[in-house]
C-alpha cells in the first residue's frame, strides 16, 4: 500500500457521500495503490451508518469508530496506526479541504520533503475563525522559528516515518509541522483551494485559539528547552533576583532620602521576586535531574539520523 488517506469524522451527515465522490476523482491520477480510512471520532448522528454503507461498497476503505469523542489529535493517531501506506494524507471531512489537490502535495512530497501542509491562502470563513487563526499562525510562526502561513490547516501530506517519530496527543495535531522540522524532517507549504462548508456547522470556537496557545507553550518546552531545562526556568530566576535587587537598591535609596520603608512596597517587593527566582532556579535543577533519568531511557535521543552510509 503506498498512500494512506486519513479522515476524522465527527458528526459529519450530509458531507460523507460527496466527500468521498471528491477523493475518489482526486486519486484517480494517483500513481501506485492507496486505501482510505475514516476514523468516527464518537459522531452522535449517522456518520457512521453512512460509513458503514461507503466501506460496503468500496474495497479501499476501512472504518474505525470510537467510543466516545477523544479529538482529532487520538483520531490521526489511530488511523496512522490502522494505515499501511508509505505516504499519508489528512484532510478534514467537512469538504472545505479539496481533494483534487492531493497529486499537488504528492508532487511535492517525490521534490523530496518529508511533511507538505495546506495553505488556505484564501479562506472562506467567517472574521471569528480567521482572525483568531491569523494571530495564532502569526505567534506560532514567529517563536517557533518555522516560516508557515497555516499550521491549523488540517490537510497535511506526509511520509509515514514522520508520524512515527513524532507522537500526537492532546490538540498536538496543529503542530505537526514545529514538531516535525524540530526533528530535522524537511517541511514546506503550499497555497490549497478552501471552500465553504458543505453541510453542518464547525465544531471549533473560539476556546480553541486560547487551548492552543497554552499547547504552543508545550511544544516549544518540548522542542526547545527537552534537553536545557535549565535554561529556561533559570532564566526567569535570573531575570527575577535581577529584578529583586533593583527593587532593593530603589529601597535603599529612599530609606536615604529619609522614606520610612512602612510607605513603601519595595522590600516586600525584593523578598517576594528574590525567593521567586531562587524557586525557578531550583525548579529548573529538578527538571535537569528528571531529563538525565529520561535521557537515560534507551531509545531517547535529542537527534534523528537521517541516513546511514557503509561499505
Amino acid at each position: 500500500m503506498k498512500y494512506s488517506v486519513i479522515i476524522s469524522v465527527y458528526e459529519e451527515e450530509g458531507n460523507l457521500d460527496l466527500l468521498h465522490e471528491k477523493l475518489k476523482q482526486g486519486l484517480q491520477n494517483v500513481h501506485g495503490t492507496y486505501e482510505i480510512i475514516y476514523v468516527d471520532d464518537g459522531s452522535k448522528d449517522s456518520s457512521f451508518d453512512d460509513l458503514k454503507r461507503l466501506g460496503r461498497a468500496d474495497s479501499s476503505v476501512r472504518v474505525v469508530r470510537f467510543a466516545r469523542n477523544f479529538g482529532k489529535s487520538a483520531a490521526m493517531s489511530a488511523g496512522f496506526i490502522e494505515s499501511s501506506g508509505e505516504i499519508i494524507i489528512n484532510l478534514d471531512a467537512d469538504l472545505q479541504d479539496d481533494p483534487a489537490e492531493i497529486p499537488h502535495m504528492l508532487a511535492k512530497i517525490e521534490e523530496g520533503f518529508d511533511l507538505v501542509v495546506g495553505w488556505r491562502h484564501v479562506r472562506r470563513d467567517k472574521i471569528d475563525k480567521t482572525l483568531p487563526s491569523k494571530i495564532f499562525n502569526a505567534v506560532v510562526s514567529r517563536f517557533s522559528g518555522v516560516p508557515l502561513h497555516d499550521f491549523n490547516c488540517g490537510f497535511k501530506a506526509y511520509r509515514r516515518e514522520v508520524l512515527a517519530d513524532v507522537p500526537l496527543y492532546s490538540d498536538m495535531h496543529r503542530f505537526l509541522p514545529v514538531l516535525a522540522a524540530k526533528r530535522g524532517f524537511r517541511v514546506t507549504e503550499i497555497p490549497v483551494e478552501h471552500h465553504k462548508r458543505h453541510a453542518g456547522v464547525s465544531k471549533y470556537g473560539i476556546g480553541r485559539t486560547l487551548r492552543g496557545l497554552l499547547d504552543f507553550i508545550s511544544v516549544l518546552f518540548l522542542t526547545v528547552f527537552l534537553a536545557r531545562p535549565m535554561h529556561f526556568f533559570g532564566t526567569f530566576g535570573v531575570i527575577s533576583i535581577f529584578l529583586s535587587s533593583l527593587a532593593a537598591i530603589f529601597a535603599m535609596l529612599l530609606k536615604f532620602s529619609g522614606t520610612n520603608f512602612v510607605n513603601t512596597p519595595l522590600p516586600l517587593l525584593t523578598v517576594f521576586l528574590f525567593m521567586l527566582g531562587i524557586q525557578f532556579i531550583l525548579l529548573g535543577l529538578l527538571a535537569e535531574m528528571l531529563t538525565r533519568i529520561y535521557f537515560a531511557t534507551p531509545g531517547k535521543q535529542t537527534y534523528r539520523i537521517a541516513e546511514r552510509v557503509s561499505h
